[in-house]
């Protein structure tokens, strides 16, 4: 079924703690951040936190979904053996959701996968919705 990692590419997303999340602006510009994430079945989610940020304009990352909903989320393992070496990359058109029940439950399974969400108060921020089209990965992914 397109849009849903194999068991292998599974494992490694889950027990993977950074993704990088690329998007574009409408005239092709490159954005690229590290991301907390998690994935639930053909989709992949991403909360706007409370780290500090300006609060006067949305994010840049929100912005280019806007504008260019075409995303990509990499995910990687880098060792000096490169035996070891592995990545998965997720494809797809990115949503932004402030409110409903998706919203809430991706904002719950991403308190369970990082604890330091569990103090911040994310309940009212936005949460980015990746619809994944297309998934690519390379190397040892059982590491």
């Amino acid at each position: 079924m397109p849009g849903m990692p194999t068991d292998a590419q599974y494992r490694f997303l889950e027990i993977s703690r950074v993704g990088r999340l690329a998007t574009a602006d409408a005239k092709g510009v490159p954005h690229l951040v590290p991301v907390c994430y998690a994935v639930m079945g053909d989709s992949a989610y991403i909360t706007v936190d409370e780290k500090p940020k300006r609060t006067d304009i949305p994010l840049k990352r929100i912005r280019n979904i806007q504008e260019n909903p075409a995303v990509a989320l990499t995910v990687d393992r880098w060792d000096e053996d490169w035996s070891k070496l592995a990545w998965v990359m997720l494809r797809g058109r990115a949503e932004v959701l402030d409110a409903g029940d998706e919203h809430d439950r991706a904002q719950m399974r991403l308190r369970e996968r990082y604890p330091q969400y569990r103090t911040m108060d994310i309940e009212g921020l936005p949460v980015i919705a990746i619809r994944i089209s297309r998934i690519s990965g390379w190397g040892n992914l059982a590491g």
